[in-house]
């Protein structure tokens, strides 16, 4: 089996930052939870039409897919909303991960990065898992300079995050990317190498 390293994260603290920095220190692939239940919701996906039946047909954009900022909106704003559609994406989404690392030689490294990945069925088989950490106020900045929300929306995506202070001592590595990128590449590095030392690759 592929190496594997896992990471996590709540919404917009940097992981697909990370995930290109990985890419450029060696990693061989950088599987996108995210990105692939952007897949997952166009027409004629199975996991599309379980989350229009639940959801309706509103939060249909004007190129059929789902429009995510409008189904945002409502679950972001229900916790029992959200949890619904955690539990109409999950499969899909461990499915294709789990896929795209079968495609891959047993010396590759894959980066999995998952919201979710502590909570899932792929931590128990990574080899070690980062915990990328952000300062709130950072997070609603880029949320509302990147991704175009209002402070409300922003502030609204934050609260509905998970505490991730109990999750520390279930990582091998924290990285705090509240700062400038100079200082999280050195967290990375660092971090990288001793990645190589667990795995025995050189380095």
């Amino acid at each position: 089996m592929p190496h594997l390293l896992g990471v996590t994260g709540n919404i917009a603290c940097g992981k697909s930052t990370i995930g290109a920095m990985l890419l450029q220190l060696g990693a061989d692939i950088y599987i996108d939870a995210d990105l692939i239940v952007h897949e997952l919701y166009v027409p004629g996906a199975e996991t599309y039409t379980s989350v229009i039946e639940q959801f309706g047909n509103d939060i249909i954009a004007a190129d059929g897919a789902i429009d995510r900022k409008k189904l945002g909106a409502i679950v972001f704003a229900d916790s029992q909303k959200l949890a619904l559609l955690e539990k109409l994406t999950h499969a899909g989404v461990e499915q294709e991960i789990s896929r795209r690392i079968s495609a891959l030689r047993d010396d590759q490294i894959a980066v999995v990065d998952a919201v979710k990945l502590l909570e899932g069925g792929l931590a128990h088989v990574c080899e070690a898992i980062w915990l990328i950490t952000c300062d709130p106020s950072v997070e609603i900045d880029r949320l509302i300079q990147i991704r175009g929300f209002t402070q409300q929306e922003a502030a609204q995506r934050i609260a509905a995050q998970p505490d991730r202070s109990s999750q520390v001592s279930l990582v091998d590595v924290v990285i705090d990317n509240s700062g400038d990128l100079t200082a999280t590449r050195k967290q990375v590095e660092d971090g990288w190498r001793n990645f190589l030392n667990r795995i025995g690759s050189v380095s």
